[in-house]
């Protein structure tokens, strides 16, 4: 059921629809303490009655708001009104990553800056002990001025409840489910085993790996193709691009390992790696600026 605009919702007066999806609706409102715009996100109505759903939906509030960082959705208020959930957060402008990336590839440049700031994410939900469980680019925001966000921990799992209670993981009660989404699941995931930090870093190699390429690597004609391919199947190699180097590829292929061992061990081991990464291709960028600035200078000479 659609909130008709100039409704209220505790302090916050609710003015367009801005989103939508199967578990609820994200509007843009105005918090009225404080005069200013936030998103609103309401858990939809057919769902409220399922114990689970609200669960998960406060565990993503609870979740969020203890991770503060700037590449990492802030959330400011949870609550109930008149029997509806609600959660309110940042609200941000720009688009998410699958808009971003739909039907083309991104530069090198670009995809490790996303990728390198996605990871800075993680490194601080790692820290507190926060695995996000699905990461995709649905998921992953980016801002009009080139930020990014990650986006929904209601799959997330803390993996010391001592340190994250009263955090539960009301996701996993069901026997048999599998968490996350098909495609970007790292194979611990598809097997139903625990899934770690390393699960996230799998993710996220997934997501570079179709930013590079426009397609993500594990596909297949139904979900279960798609899973085995996660099982069984090689990262397929990334596009014979001039700009994609090997270490590149290296690094990608490296997130990817389908056992856990194998990968990055720490979302802070990749964020270095990348960061190191953005600055080698912002020194070649240059070195070619200044390349082309000698090579004009040379043919103004000898006008």
């Amino acid at each position: 059921m659609k909130i008709p605009s100039g409704s209220r919702l505790g302090p916050y007066e609710v003015d367009t629809l801005i989103g939508a999806g199967g578990m609820g609706a994200v509007y843009r409102a105005r918090d009225t303490r404080l005069n200013r715009q936030v998103a609103l996100k309401v858990l939809n109505a057919n769902v409220g009655v399922e114990a689970d759903r609200v669960a998960r939906f406060t565990q993503e509030a609870r979740t969020t708001a203890r991770l503060s960082h700037p590449n990492i959705v802030a959330v400011y208020d949870a609550g109930s009104d008149q029997g509806v959930p609600f959660v309110v957060t940042e609200l941000l402008r720009g688009e998410t990553l699958r808009v971003r990336i739909r039907g083309r590839v991104l530069s090198v440049r670009a995809a490790i800056g996303f990728a390198l700031e996605i990871a800075r994410g993680l490194t601080a939900a790692h820290h507190l002990d926060v695995v996000h469980r699905d990461l995709k680019p649905e998921n992953v925001f980016v801002t009009d001025d080139g930020r990014v966000k990650i986006l929904d921990f209601g799959l997330a799992k803390c993996m010391h409840q001592t340190l994250c209670a009263p955090i539960q993981d009301v996701a996993s009660t069901r026997p048999g489910i599998l968490l996350g989404t098909v495609g970007y699941m790292s194979p611990e995931q598809v097997r139903g085993a625990t899934a770690d930090a390393r699960s996230d870093i799998f993710s996220l190699g997934v997501i570079l790996h179709e930013m590079l390429s426009g397609i993500a690597p594990f596909t297949g004609d139904s979900a279960i193709e798609t899973l085995h391919a996660i099982l069984k199947d090689d990262a397929p190699a990334l596009p014979d691009r001039k700009d994609i180097s090997q270490e590149l590829e290296h690094v990608v292929h490296h997130c990817l390992e389908k056992n856990a061992d194998a990968r990055f061990q720490s979302a802070r081991d990749l964020a270095f790696v990348l960061e190191f990464m953005v600055g080698s291709v912002r020194r070649q960028m240059r070195q070619r600026s200044h390349r082309a600035r000698g090579l004009l200078a040379s043919i103004l000479s000898l006008l």
